[in-house]
């Protein structure tokens, strides 16, 4: 028996990458296509109205400057196909919010929940009737609110904390939880909770052999988990020699895991610059990396045949 999963993770609120998502099932014939977390955008861009009936707003690093009706709505697509959130307003309203950081963080959840509820209405709409399981997961940078937006549907499967039987004969076990960032991002916990939550999910499964890992944060020096080593401020550190230090960042408690149960696989993301491959005892290990706000979908397609990884490849589009 085989199975194809195509895989990708942190999309970080691209509609672009999204709708690639739902298309990669039937584009690489995978019958189950799984995203691994960080699924919303990070910020909004405002598009303040001008007096001449226009909008000014400030997209990466640019003030863009739209005249007409058509040019606003491009604009408006152009943000969120780079995982943004559009929104138009006055001058003054800009104002009131900009001094009420509760209304601006209202907002922001109001248009990351509503961007979501259109990614599954598109997703149970193309799926629906289909062949092709779809796995959708939250990672540390979601906030809460979205997980009442996942498990309302009756098509996609929101896995989190649970064991996922994806084909009679491979299961998965998912959590979008990681240690702790310098961002204390949402569902950042301490290794010691991490250990607990995957614990619990261990318990569940009944052949390891034949397991999957779906764990946001990949294991802990395994060079799938190098970032830039970050200063008081947040700033990356340069060496002497002007280049910038790397260190492992993933999860001790992840990699102390792969190496107690050795599943078959472990799906990996959370570090967008560490796509690679690797392997930890019997488990192979992958984290295709991050493009989203190019609007490039990276995934690893992998081909499941018994308890074996028939062939795997890194994807991207």
């Amino acid at each position: 028996m085989q199975t194809r999963i195509f895989f990708t993770t942190d999309l970080h609120g691209s509609d672009h990458c999204f709708l690639k998502f739902i298309n990669a099932g039937k584009f690489y014939k995978a019958s189950v296509i799984v995203c691994g977390g960080d699924i919303t955008g990070k910020m909004i861009v405002p598009l303040i109205s001008t007096p001449d009936g226009g909008y000014e707003a400030e997209f990466l690093g640019r003030k863009e400057i739209v005249k007409r009706e058509d040019e606003a709505t491009q604009l408006e697509k152009s943000i969120s196909q780079a995982g943004y959130y559009p929104f138009r307003t006055t001058t003054e309203e800009f104002s009131r919010l900009n001094a009420d950081r509760e209304n601006v963080d209202r907002l922001f959840s109001e248009l990351m929940t509503q961007r979501l509820k259109n990614w599954v209405k598109m997703a149970e709409d193309k799926l629906r009737g289909s062949t092709i399981k779809c796995i959708l997961n939250a990672g540390n940078d979601d906030r809460m609110e979205i997980d009442d937006v996942l498990q309302s549907s009756d098509v996609v499967i929101y896995p989190e904390g649970k064991n996922v039987n994806l084909d009679g004969e491979h299961e998965m076990i998912s959590t979008g939880y990681t240690n702790m960032t310098p961002w204390n991002c949402p569902r950042d916990i301490s290794e010691e909770e991490l250990a607990k939550r995957i614990e619990d999910m261990t318990s569940k499964v009944s052949d390891m052999q034949h397991c999957i890992f779906n764990f946001h944060c990949p294991p802990f020096d395994s060079n799938i988990d190098t970032a830039p080593k970050l200063d008081k401020d947040l700033k990356p550190v340069v060496s002497g020699g002007g280049e910038v230090v790397m260190i492992p960042v993933g999860s001790t408690a992840v990699r102390a895991a792969i190496e107690k149960y050795q599943p078959l696989l472990g799906l990996h993301g959370h570090i967008h610059e560490s796509k690679g491959s690797v392997k930890i005892g019997r488990t192979l290990c992958l984290n295709p990396g991050s493009e989203y706000a190019e609007g490039i979908l990276r995934g690893a397609l992998i081909t499941l045949e018994d308890n074996k990884i028939k062939n795997f490849q890194f994807t991207s589009g």
